[in-house]
């Protein structure tokens, strides 16, 4: 039976259908904005983080020029392969391998310097089972093939730099300058710069240990102290490799 009740009880339902929706629809923006803030908090703000500087073995290499006329190396190139010896014995973690050219106009020159370079390497310390010849052909014909020496080390590098995956600009896509943070890509460079001048990538997981004390200077200091005097060193001479006498 239909009564006058009835189209108040169905507004009554209806408002309560779409309250319902609305408190819905409310919770799933809610569930979004919580999935976008754990992407973004994924992202590291500290550079060091976001840009690691990595320990890993990679190639050192020395690259020689041969002329297709001349056998042999020339001064500076024998210096070159010296130093790489010096190195070898310190770092390396694997053979000298060296690139030789064949099939090209200067394979027979090349040869001939890698015969000089491997005296050279062999007087220095580096044993007849830490050279490896390796021969190739270049894939251009117009590039001029070379003698090449390598070895893996130990070394530490960063990046890849130059990734912009948001724009640098006002932009509401941009979420990091919409929360006032820096962009990815800041700091790479800073990163890859420090990777490159650390000399032994250790010191960047643990530290040195100490050399021994110099015991005659510390001797010495033990009595001046002993004796009640100053332990200061004194340079008497200090003064006379001064060229002016500003500040005095």
């Amino acid at each position: 039976m239909i009564t006058a009740r009835t189209p108040v009880g169905y507004r009554r339902a209806l408002r309560i259908a779409a309250a319902l929706l609305g408190i819905a629809t409310s919770l799933g923006a809610c569930m979004h904005t919580d999935e976008v803030a754990s992407t973004t908090s994924s992202i590291p703000d500290d550079y060091r983080l976001r840009h690691p500087i990595a320990i890993q073995e990679a190639n050192r290499s020395v690259v020689i020029f041969v002329g297709r006329a001349r056998g042999g190396l020339s001064a500076e190139q024998r210096a070159d392969v010296m130093g790489l010896a010096q190195v070898w014995l310190q770092e390396s973690t694997g053979a000298i391998v060296a690139d030789v050219p064949v099939g090209t106009p200067n394979a027979r020159a090349a040869a001939d310097a890698f015969r000089e370079a491997r005296s050279l390497l062999s007087a220095a310390g580096v044993p007849p089972h830490g050279i490896v010849m390796h021969n190739y052909r270049p894939s251009d014909p117009r590039q001029m093939a070379t003698l090449r020496l390598s070895y893996p080390k130990i070394t530490a590098v960063a990046g890849p730099c130059g990734l912009w995956p948001d724009d640098l600009g006002p932009s509401i896509k941009d979420r990091g300058y919409l929360e006032n943070k820096p962009y990815y890509n800041f700091g790479c460079a800073y990163q890859r710069n420090m990777a490159a001048m650390i000399d032994n990538p250790a010191d960047l997981v643990q530290p040195r240990p100490e050399t021994p004390a110099y015991a005659p200077r510390r001797a010495e200091g033990f009595e001046k102290y002993r004796k009640g005097t100053s332990t200061a060193t004194e340079y008497p001479d200090a003064d006379k490799a001064k060229l002016s006498d500003t500040g005095k």
